[in-house]
């Protein structure tokens, strides 16, 4: 991303954000609620474009693809989404198996060895048989992950990840990603809040604010970073740049007014 500008409804999210994403590395994206974490993957998996700057990815324009070039662009990526969406009404076997159908021919018999592997992957194989609503949260998002992972991906993105999980779920998630990342070529987008666990994992990090990046570089350099803003979202300070309140007329005057 090189110079990315983007509002909604006038509200600009982006104001000049550079992101650059390496090949082979986990790279972070961090930054408090509200600043667009989840807008950049969307911009670049092509899902809204941007108002002014250039995305590219795989070295493609985005605003220069076809549709047909963007699907061709998403087949090469995998994506966890927040919480896993799973199809409820399907089975982890199907649930793991449904890009396959739907984006190859391959026989039944080679579907059902893929499946199995990739469930093997993430250590739920033996869960095959179960529905969604039969799994734990940790489990849910081990299943979204081996879905992700099923058509082999050039790049892995994930969407909060750790979210609602337990300390062991966690530890299980953070685990995998860094495995999953060590295979050869593999690109891995980590979208997230969680400071202490991105640390453990990122090779660089990014965190947004203000619309733009307010720091960047790996997490050791982060963390030392004598910006107040960096500073209270690396510590979690309430106190710092990044107001309680969200901008708002004058209190006293709002209510004198209201009265009226």
């Amino acid at each position: 991303m090189r110079g990315v500008h983007y509002a909604v409804g006038g509200r600009p999210i982006f104001a000049g954000v550079d992101v650059q994403v390496r090949r082979g590395r986990i790279t972070a994206i961090m930054g408090p609620s509200g600043t667009g974490k989840t807008t950049l993957l969307k911009l670049i998996t092509a899902q809204i474009a941007a108002d002014r700057g250039e995305v590219r990815v795989f070295g493609e324009d985005l605003a220069a693809l076809s549709r047909g070039g963007i699907y061709a662009l998403r087949k090469r990526m995998g994506m966890l989404f927040q919480n896993g969406a799973l199809l409820t009404d399907m089975d982890v076997f199907e649930n793991v198996a449904f890009p396959v159908r739907e984006h190859t021919d391959l026989p039944e018999a080679l579907i059902h060895k893929l499946v199995l592997t990739k469930l093997q992957a993430v250590g739920l194989r033996g869960a095959a048989g179960l529905m969604p609503g039969e799994l734990s949260g940790g489990m849910a998002r081990r299943v979204a992950l081996a879905r992700a992972i099923v058509l082999d991906p050039e790049v892995l993105i994930y969407d909060e990840p750790f979210v609602g999980l337990d300390p062991i779920s966690l530890g299980v998630i953070l685990r995998l990603i860094k495995h999953m990342n060590e295979a050869p070529g593999i690109t891995s987008i980590v979208v997230s809040h969680d400071v202490r666990e991105l640390a453990t994992i990122a090779d660089h990090s990014y965190l947004l604010s203000g619309g733009r990046v307010a720091a960047a570089g790996p997490p050791a350099q982060l963390r030392a970073s004598d910006s107040a803003a960096v500073q209270q979202f690396m510590t979690g300070s309430a106190d710092g740049p990044v107001a309680f309140h969200y901008p708002a007329p004058d209190y006293a005057a709002q209510l004198f007014t209201a009265d009226e």
